[in-house]
């Protein structure tokens, strides 16, 4: 199978359910997105974010129970799976390479 690449919203959305860890789902992960970027996202966005990155195999998906304060609505909680974990070292990984390889006189130029 071929390299998996994912782009800068799929990993924010790995990283978010990643640090939610047994309570990932579609709008708590919306709303982590918002408190630690600051960056405000639609649910829809985040939702088929989410239904992408498990296509993918980066994350796995299951039916919480049904509650009263949901008007009986299940939640879907997301985790993230070994290759999602994989990828997001990855991601890491490349990052700190290219910082490190980045000359200081860089962050200087107008």
């Amino acid at each position: 199978m071929g390299r998996t690449f994912i782009g800068e919203f799929e990993e924010i959305v790995l990283l978010t359910v990643a640090i939610l860890d047994d309570h990932a789902y579609g709008v708590s992960v919306t709303q982590e997105i918002d408190n630690l970027t600051g960056r405000t996202v639609g649910f829809n966005t985040v939702h088929t974010t989410l239904s992408r990155l498990e296509k993918k195999g980066l994350l796995s998906s299951t039916m919480g129970g049904a509650t009263t304060k949901r008007g009986g609505r299940r939640k879907r909680f997301f985790r993230l799976t070994a290759a999602g974990g994989a990828i997001l070292k990855e991601i890491r990984a490349v990052r700190v390479r290219l910082w490190e390889a980045l000359p200081p006189q860089a962050m200087y130029l107008t």
